[in-house]
């Protein structure tokens, strides 16, 4: 039984009125004869004619922006196609839609309203992964610079980036800053291994002690920049006359001495001059004690602070990064034993960790179960403050980095204030914290050039060391110890 087209009525089509014609060779059109009276749906093409109800696969099909029906009344005029363009003044409910995509507005709040598939827009992305910024409060498309990206000014609908915020979305899509740097602290590790493998026949360090984690020797360490307050400036305990340990040695006791000045490298110090390598604020970000150290460190690089790149966007991330990795190396240079070395991301990684409280407390009832959360969080942080009484670990590049990443964060984390008090209580915040990470680090690299630093606060140095015989009650310099400080 052949099938028959819908609405077909025999008493007023016949195969003998219905026919098909060829169109143009580019978009053949087909053409309709029919009684006047009567309005009858669209039909396919061919090349040929055909019975009425052979097939009605290519019938009643959904009408297309560039398709028209050719008619011809008796009189032989042609009126107007039967199925015009799609347009707003008609009541059709498919030309409202239609129209709005063609006119290129599909924005979340016009396709909303108009009820259209999101996935078939012909800028679906923009709705969750495009850059929020590209648009304004309408959906229009606008690109503001680097600051509106700090700022997070919010120029596209809010409840997208309520709803960003809440599926883990930021400002963009790729780490760039952390792989750049992940690439650039293997890199520099690996010819940390190479110049102690140079220096005592193995990359790492196993005579006279075993690096614990499993890296080059102190005295390479010192020599590749690490923090060393005696190549800093002059330290009264530890001249760079002081001889210590050459990169080669590998006898207890020390049988190839060198002085402190000669160990700083960088050309070294000569006699007479007074230290003052104060890259090495910065150097130490770069370098690592050892492949354990490393891969700690990396792990949390890719994973936390990769992800807090994402949320707010490169620029704004490298500021924090850098800001909080430099102020853990000074107030570890401030407060920390002098004669002994320290490396590592950990400043500059714990200023990231600082971030994510600062998106907990500014966007509190966006998080599902915030109050879990921040129990995890405290606990989270108290391990990592406890890690820092560990032997060769730093606990001031902790302290330092998240105090710091508290205060940048706060400036540069975009936030989403839905009312007027809650943005002014963030620009009261902004504000504030600016003003105290500049006097921050001014007074503490005045504090390091010109005073004595266990003289301003002579309990601090219990934060990073527990008392023992061998550092004589954390009063002593730390020089003899051969291992190195994470």
């Amino acid at each position: 039984m052949s099938a028959q087209p819908p609405n077909y009525n025999p008493e007023l089509y016949t195969p003998e009125t219905l026919r098909y014609v060829q169109g143009d060779s580019k978009r053949p059109q087909s053409v309709l004869e029919y009684n006047p009276q009567h309005e009858v749906p669209e039909v396919g093409t061919s090349d040929s004619p055909v019975e009425v109800g052979a097939r009605a696969e290519y019938l009643n099909r959904a009408p297309s922006p560039v398709s028209t029906i050719a008619t011809k009344t008796q009189d032989g005029s042609s009126p107007a196609p039967l199925f015009p363009e799609p347009s707003n003044a008609n009541n059709y409910p498919f030309s409202q839609k239609f129209t709005s995509q063609m006119a290129g507005d599909d924005s979340q709040d016009a396709l909303v309203a108009k009820g259209v598939n999101p996935a078939k827009s012909s800028r679906y992305q923009d709705l969750e992964y495009a850059d929020p910024h590209s648009q304004d409060a309408a959906g229009a498309t606008k690109r503001s610079g680097p600051l509106g990206k700090f700022f997070s000014d919010g120029r596209y609908p809010l409840q997208q980036r309520i709803e960003n915020k809440k599926r883990g979305i930021g400002i963009q899509s790729r780490p760039y800053v952390v792989w750049a740097m992940t690439i650039a602290m293997i890199g520099v590790f690996i010819y940390e291994l190479v110049l102690n493998g140079r220096e005592q026949g193995s990359p790492i360090s196993l005579k006279p002690f075993i690096n614990p984690m499993l890296g080059p020797s102190g005295s390479a360490l010192i020599n590749l920049g690490s923090r060393f307050p005696p190549c800093m400036k002059n330290v009264a305990d530890v001249p760079i006359s002081t001889p210590i340990a050459c990169m080669n040695n590998t006898e207890n006791p020390i049988s190839q001495v060198c002085t402190v000045g000669d160990l700083c490298g960088f050309g070294g110090i000569p006699s007479g001059q007074e230290p003052n390598q104060w890259f090495r604020f910065i150097l130490p970000i770069f370098l690592h004690a050892g492949i354990i150290h490393l891969l700690l460190n990396m792990f949390a690089q890719l994973s936390l602070s990769a992800q807090i790149e994402r949320e707010m966007g490169s620029g704004g991330f490298l500021l924090v990064y850098s800001a909080a990795g430099i102020f853990g190396n000074v107030l570890g240079g401030n407060f920390s034993l002098v004669g002994v070395p320290s490396v590592g991301a950990s400043g500059a990684i714990f200023g990231t960790l600082a971030v994510t409280w600062v998106d907990l407390v500014a966007h509190w009832k966006y998080h599902y179960r915030p109050v879990r959360k921040l129990v995890f969080m405290i606990i989270e942080l108290i391990i990592g403050i406890a890690i820092g009484f560990i032997p060769y670990v730093d606990n001031f590049a902790h302290i330092g980095g998240f105090l710091m990443g508290l205060l940048v964060g706060t400036v540069f984390y975009p936030v989403i204030s839905e009312s007027k008090r809650h943005k002014t209580i963030m620009w009261i915040f902004r504000l504030a914290a600016i003003p105290l990470a500049i006097v921050l680090f001014v007074l503490l690299i005045r504090n390091f050039y010109t005073a004595d630093p266990y003289a301003a606060c002579s309990g601090c140095r219990y934060l990073s060391c527990i008392p023992t015989a061998a550092n004589n009650r954390c009063k002593g310099t730390g020089l003899t110890t051969t291992s190195v400080n994470n």
